[in-house]
């Protein structure tokens, strides 16, 4: 029998009616792997390929022929608006199915929460922090919500993998799987997975099960690329024989940037776009200039913004325009829109700068060429020359030759970065620790022991690790002895436990809301005084009163451009790969046909420089009497190992920023001999943990705080540090 007649009756009704020609290879693959095996599945395939329609089209007929006591299936997002927008899609399809859907997150509906727990069935959309918050708070309902739970469905897998909420995540399913002795089986969906492995191995953690990764073949897809180059010369150089008294003139100040805006906006119009930059400060400049640019053309204004600190309502706004309205909406975003969101079919795509990575460019690629269109990306730089600059490497522009290195490494050689783990979060071990006394009660320290080691996450942690952490948790009051033995949370800790920010494990600045009268329009992180204006969701406003205790600032709108900043913004690391892919491209003469004119031009100026210098054959490049660049030519996590395996040697060095692909060195003898250190270094047998790093040297971690600082060292270490890649990667010639 083939796989459409073995769906449920009501699918294959929704496929007819749907106008579906067939089924796609990875539909077909999903069915076979639920239908015939017991595995766990991973789906990795481009975005709008039918991943989610693969997973739920055979779990629903498996619900449908076998109705569940419990709920049967709990789909898990990131994000609260993809849960809101897979509802809608799944609500259509379960129209005749007698299978209800439910949403638990922050926004949903408390009585229909209630009605579930009441009568347990169907489908949960879930985030891991409504999760975590079922499981510290109503434990209980859990073992009548999940008894029967047969399948687990986990949206943007490499979301999760490369962040803290994937690790918040792993520790619930199985401790949702220790309170209720049933095992589910998970489903895995992704567009963008540099290694499969790794992937299958993190969603099996814990769960005792093999993973499938079905291969399907998507065919070969046409893509257009383009890159445009814009300049700042606002610098001043020497003239020759000019009159000027001061012998120099002005070279353009920011003429580049007006440039850029109205190419922008030339290229915008009349197309549905997404621009996406690196930075939310970013974001709003450019939405701004392009609406300035409108009104004075005469141009509707169909710019929006769309980030984090946008408030839920505007950007839903904006998703709905996107989707279905028939003016061509032109949004700039972040991270926002990379995941899977259902915006509709877009002309094309714009990317300022230089992508985070290759995962993100794959990301943002994806979010065009829907529904047949061939995926077109544009991207844009705008460089800042300094005409008369004394630094060897400085007219290089890395962001450029780092996007053109993205582009070849996805687009002729597939690959994407491999995801690291976190295998010493000690922090989550605090979490989930405070999480588990909270809903279980009193426990000996052998008894949460036992719990919280078992977890495959925390597998690589040892138990002396662990008693150490719980007697610094016990001297600073987040936990305490009783008088039998036992530990329940301490007087410290009921302040974090009972806090609603306890539930998110990943780091948050403190905001204050921005309201228009009663209108939400966002968020920022610091005050702005009355009278001082900022840019926020694509306007300018003006503060008219500060309530400090309240955390809101009461605004005006106010026409004209303005700014706004963020203290923390995105980042990115470089891996070895990539690095390579760099080089590469700086020493080989290979034609790069989505270039532009000026963008070709720019390229042999850097090609040049690069070869001339010495960096693409030399591991030591001097750039002064007293200071060398050192270009090994390996990623950001074996550069760092390396940077202060020099520091040990007290020789003085840094990477001058973080996607820097070099460091820079101060030595007071020849190159030659720095080199033979080098090389000395690499054949050592270094311990890592007699490294002079930093006293506060850490992991990013919201509870950090309460981690004893060597185990922050050791996390750091053990989960950043790579000396091995660094020996085996270094390129010296």
């Amino acid at each position: 029998m083939d796989v459409f007649n073995r769906l449920a009756p009501f699918i294959q009704d929704f496929i007819y009616q749907s106008n579906w020609e067939e089924l796609r290879g990875i539909q077909v693959a999903a069915c076979e792997v639920i239908f015939d095996s017991d595995e766990n599945l991973l789906l990795s395939s481009g975005t709008a390929s039918g991943k989610t329609e693969a997973a739920f089209l055979p779990v629903l007929t498996e619900l449908y022929q076998k109705p569940s006591r419990s709920v049967g299936a709990m789909y898990i997002s990131p994000l609260k608006a993809l849960i809101n927008d897979q509802f809608k899609r799944l609500e259509q399809l379960l129209m005749d199915s007698n299978i209800p859907i439910c949403k638990w997150h922050g926004d949903a509906s408390v009585t229909k929460k209630n009605d579930l727990i009441k009568h347990p069935q169907g489908i949960l959309q879930i985030t891991p922090e409504s999760l975590e918050s079922l499981l510290t708070n109503k434990r209980g309902a859990c073992l009548q919500l999940f008894s029967d739970l047969r399948f687990i469905i986990i949206d943007e897998v490499h979301q999760f993998m490369r962040d803290v909420r994937g690790v918040q995540l792993l520790c619930l399913l199985e401790r949702l799987q220790i309170l209720t002795g049933n095992i589910p089986r998970r489903i895995g969906l992704s567009a963008t997975l540099g290694d499969v492995s790794l992937a299958q191995t993190w969603l099996n953690t814990g769960s005792g099960r093999t993973c499938a990764a079905p291969i399907t073949e998507e065919g070969k897809k046409r893509i257009k690329l383009h890159i445009e180059r814009f300049v700042n010369l606002h610098d001043q150089r020497d003239v020759a024989n000019s009159d000027a008294s001061d012998n120099t003139i002005g070279t353009g100040g920011d003429m580049g940037n007006r440039e850029h805006y109205e190419y922008l906006f030339k290229m915008t119009l009349d197309k549905k776009t997404i621009i996406f930059t690196n930075s939310r400060e970013e974001t709003e400049y450019v939405i701004a200039n392009l609406k300035e640019i409108a009104i004075k053309n005469k141009a509707p204004d169909v710019y929006r913004v769309h980030h984090g600190n946008v408030s839920a309502l505007i950007r839903e706004n904006t998703e709905d325009e996107m989707k279905s309205a028939d003016e061509k909406i032109v949004t700039g975003a972040t991270v926002t829109l990379e995941l899977g969101i259902d915006i509709g079919s877009l002309d094309q795509a714009v990317q300022v700068g230089a992508p985070l990575s290759v995962s993100s460019f794959a990301q943002r690629l994806g979010r065009c060429g829907r529904r047949g269109q061939i995926p077109q990306l544009l991207f844009t730089f705008v460089e800042d020359i300094r005409i008369n600059s004394a630094d060897t490497l400085g007219p290089i522009n890395w962001d450029f030759i780092r996007t053109i290195a993205i582009i070849e490494l996805y687009t002729k050689d597939h690959w994407i970065e491999p995801i690291y783990p976190h295998h010493h979060a000690y922090n989550l071990l605090y979490h989930q620790t405070m999480s588990h006394l909270k809903s279980s009660g009193e426990l000996s320290p052998a008894g949460l022991a036992q719990t919280m080691l078992s977890l495959g996450c925390f597998q690589h942690i040892s138990q002396n690790d662990y008693k150490h952490l719980l007697t610094h948790l016990i001297d600073i009051e987040q936990l305490q002895r009783t008088e039998h033995g036992g530990l329940i949370i301490g007087r410290e800790g009921e302040k974090i436990v009972n806090n609603h920010h306890f539930l998110t494990v990943f780091l948050a600045p403190e905001y204050l809301l921005v309201k228009d009268e009663n209108r939400t329009i966002g968020t920022v992180d610091k005050v702005y005084p009355i009278g001082i204006r900022f840019a926020l969701a694509g306007l300018t406003w003006e503060t008219v009163d500060v309530n400090i205790k309240s955390k809101v600032i009461f605004v005006k709108r106010v026409p004209g451009i303005s700014v706004v900043d963020w203290n923390v913004d995105f980042d990115a690391e470089l891996h070895t790969i990539l690095v390579r892919k760099i080089r590469s491209i700086l020493k080989t003469d290979l034609p790069y046909p989505y270039l532009s004119e000026r963008c070709r031009e720019r390229l042999i100026q850097i090609q040049y420089i690069a070869r001339n210098s010495g960096i693409l054959d030399s591991l030591i490049t001097p750039l002064s009497d007293k200071k060398f660049a050192v270009f090994p030519w390996v990623g950001t996590r074996q550069l760092l190992t390396l940077h202060y395996a020099l520091m040990s040697r007290k020789i003085k060095n840094k990477l001058p920023w973080i996607t820097c692909v070099y460091l820079e060195v101060n030595f007071n003898g020849t190159a030659e001999e720095l080199e033979n250190i080098i090389k000395d270094i690499l054949r050592s047998d270094l311990d890592l943990y007699t490294l002079p790093l930093p006293d506060k040297i850490q992991v990013d971690g919201k509870y950090n705080e309460f981690i004893p600082i060597d185990l922050l060292r050791k996390q750091f270490i053990e989960d950043f540090l790579d000396f091995e890649g660094l020996r085996n990667s270094i390129i010296i010639d």
